[in-house]
């Protein structure tokens, strides 16, 4: 491994260790959106994947002190938050500092197995995808990931198409390290949900 390679490791494992792991430090901090929001235009990714969509909540995520990411969650009309993972919807990650892309999908992959025990050689395949998907990402670049249920899940940096894993499990547990219950980041995730009625 390089140099740049092993500072990048150290930065993005410190940066999104888990909360076990950070428990002395503050935990993501997110603002929620209004909800149903219709202010903001969805980046063209989405407008071709999602025609309909619309803003559903948003968040930042930090770090130490580091603002790692600010997520919005683009949903169609009718989003059932309870059906979220047979819903399409489309999860984008507006990054605040750079990050080395095969260390997002390693912890990636790390998150997904809250939500399932994952034969290692799923897991393995998964991660060489995310590899193939994740390039590495500056400041200011945008990586979207669409769920279009029964289809595939696919993944576009700064609106190019980085690829497509067709794999309903996979979709289900990689759309819940934001959203399901069990997510690391519950107050990221209640402002993702924000748009629900009553809150999440």
């Amino acid at each position: 491994m390089t140099e740049r390679s092993e500072a990048s490791r150290r930065c993005v494992l410190g940066l999104l260790a888990s909360p076990l792991v950070c428990s002395a430090f503050p935990r993501a901090t997110a603002a929620p959106t209004s909800p149903g929001s219709s202010a903001i235009t969805p980046p063209p990714e989405v407008l071709r994947e999602l025609p309909a969509a619309r803003l559903f909540g948003s968040g930042r995520l930090r770090r130490f002190l580091f603002h790692v990411y600010d997520a919005r969650l683009w949903t169609g009309p009718g989003f059932d938050v309870a059906r979220w993972s047979m819903e399409p919807l489309a999860l984008e990650l507006e990054y605040g500092r750079t990050l080395y892309g095969p260390l997002i999908a390693e912890r990636s992959i790390e998150e997904m197995r809250r939500g399932a025990d994952i034969p290692s050689a799923r897991q393995g395949s998964w991660l060489a995808a995310m590899q193939r998907a994740f390039p590495d990402v500056n400041e200011g670049d945008r990586m979207t990931g669409v769920q279009l249920p029964g289809v595939a899940t696919r993944f576009f940096v700064n609106d190019r198409l980085t690829g497509e894993i067709r794999d309903a499990e996979f979709t289900r547990l990689f759309f819940g390290i934001w959203l399901a219950p069990h997510t690391s980041e519950p107050r990221l995730r209640a402002a993702l949900l924000a748009g629900a009625p009553g809150g999440s």
